[in-house]
């Protein structure tokens, strides 16, 4: 899980021009994570300084000790959902308790490899959670998009323009950078009226400090926090997970997730003893990052240490930034986000395909819980795999007079066992029955039954029956569960 010395250190710096790369994309996603951070300590009911404080603690954490270099995490949406009914009951540092189970949960998660369930998740569902996303990253930009005036609308083309324009002269510096500061200096020098950063909550001042949770150490204490904590930590292995994937895809690097898992846990452990409540890797500053150059762990954490810096020493300058200068680069990240060859796609690709991925999208945007999304479209897909599989399945009767084989071929198992039971014709007049399963393969108990029920019913017509072509792991199966017949046992004689 630890990787070794040399590649650890390729991941934080490979040469200058990559540094420089990653500092500035880090000082890009630093100034996209105030607004947002505030705005989930809103969502959370808990006091601004708790959003950005975790933002800090947990992007310069997660870099330290994460598995996906480049990707940045801090304090979610998904997460401040879950919370809010803790907060509004028993305060503010229950949320900091649930928030250390939460990451002690996560560190056991990595430890028993329960990163391994993203193998489940089909490519359909991981698209419809990007498309999704994208959906709602542009979403939650329309508040800062209506009822305002055409300043506004003006400042956020001139920041689209600028990021889109930038890059065809350079790319020596990030250009959603520019863009802040261009629209910055622009508003702060005309006066303009505009929605400001200082305008979503008050900028916490100072430095965080260390400190324990001020709860009762009792089971009541646990009982309260450790559904809120199971749940935190779930939602937030699953973004994470999916983001680090989407973030692979981009970079075309591999990630460790046992590693990810782990070190999410450690981050919202450190987040919460300073003062700070739990999160997550978030997709639309990852993306932000890789799209400004961002590859290596400096890049994650320059955003957490000049967030910090942004808040104890440049605070009332970061008041000012104008809100349409953020929307102009949320609206890119939500560009840049959306899958937009589904689209074609949807034609192209299996309608069992475009089907999962668009029920993961209409689940995401109606409940606005990217973790239902997936849970719908994960579901979907196993039904639908059962389903095709299941028709893949045939019983073939051959032979003539008081002798009859029936070839078994596909998969046995519960979506398939009807068909199985139905494949063996009841009015069959054979006297020796040979049941030849080399071409199939049973894969639990529910398939082992079927065959006990086949074989019983056969016998209590009077019939000799014989089993065969077991492979190795249906004879285990069938050892260990049925109930008339192991394969190690003559089931009947046919005579030549």
């Amino acid at each position: 899980m630890t990787p070794s010395m040399p590649t650890y250190r390729r991941q934080w710096f490979t040469d200058g021009a990559a540094a420089r790369r990653d500092v500035l994309a880090g000082i890009v996603v630093a100034l996209a994570l105030i607004p947002e951070a505030i705005g989930f300590s809103i969502i959370a009911g808990v006091d601004p300084r708790v959003g950005l404080y975790a933002s800090v603690a947990i992007a310069m954490t997660i870099a330290l000790i994460g598995g996906r270099p480049g990707m940045v995490s801090a304090a979610t949406a998904a997460v401040a959902v879950v919370v809010g009914p803790l907060v509004r009951a028993h305060g503010v540092d229950y949320l900091f308790a649930a928030t250390i189970l939460m990451g002690l949960i996560q560190v056991a998660a990595g430890l028993l490899r329960l990163d391994l369930v993203m193998q489940f998740v089909s490519r359909s569902v991981i698209t419809g959670f990007v498309n999704a996303l994208a959906i709602l990253i542009f979403l939650a930009q329309l508040p800062q998009l209506t009822g305002v005036s055409w300043v506004s609308y003006a400042l956020v083309a001139g920041g689209l323009a600028i990021i889109y324009g930038l890059p065809r002269l350079t790319r020596a510096v990030p250009s959603p950078l520019v863009a802040i500061l261009v629209l910055s200096a622009i508003s702060v020098a005309l006066g303009l009226q505009v929605n400001t950063v200082g305008d979503m909550g008050r900028l916490p001042e100072g430095l965080p400090s260390l400190a324990l949770p001020q709860v009762p150490l009792t089971l009541e204490t646990l009982r309260i926090i450790l559904p809120y904590s199971l749940t935190m930590a779930a939602v937030g292995l699953l973004e994470s997970l999916l983001t680090a994937q989407i973030v692979d895809d981009m970079t075309d690097t591999e990630s460790d997730k046992r590693r990810e898992c782990a070190g999410q846990g450690g981050a919202n452990v450190v987040a919460a003893l300073f003062g700070g409540m739990g999160g997550c890797a978030m997709i639309g500053q990852s993306v932000i990052n890789v799209t400004s150059g961002g590859r290596g762990r400096l890049s994650t954490f320059v955003a957490g240490a000049f967030l910090l810096f942004l808040l104890a020493v440049l605070g009332p300058w970061v008041g000012r930034v104008p809100m349409p200068a953020l929307v102009a680069v949320m609206i890119m990240v939500s560009i840049g986000t959306f899958s937009w060859n589904s689209i074609p796609n949807l034609r192209r690709h299996p309608p069992t395909s475009s089907v999962v991925m668009l029920v993961t999208v209409a689940v995401v945007v109606a409940t606005r819980d990217l973790s239902l999304g997936v849970l719908a479209g994960v579901l979907l897909s196993g039904i639908f795999f059962a389903g095709k599989v299941q028709r893949l399945f045939s019983v073939e009767r051959l032979g003539t007079g008081d002798r009859a084989t029936y070839r078994v071929t596909g998969e046995i198992f519960f979506a398939s066992v009807e068909r199985f039971t139905r494949g063996f014709q009841a009015e069959d007049g054979a006297r020796y029955v040979t049941i030849d399963v080399v071409g199939a393969h049973f894969w639990d108990i529910s398939g082992v039954a079927a065959l006990d029920k086949v074989v019983a019913r056969l016998r209590r017509d009077g019939r000799v029956v014989v089993v065969t072509g077991y492979n190795r792991a249906s004879a285990d199966l069938v050892d260990r569960f049925a109930l008339h017949d192991k394969t190690g046992v003559e089931l009947g004689v046919v005579p030549h």
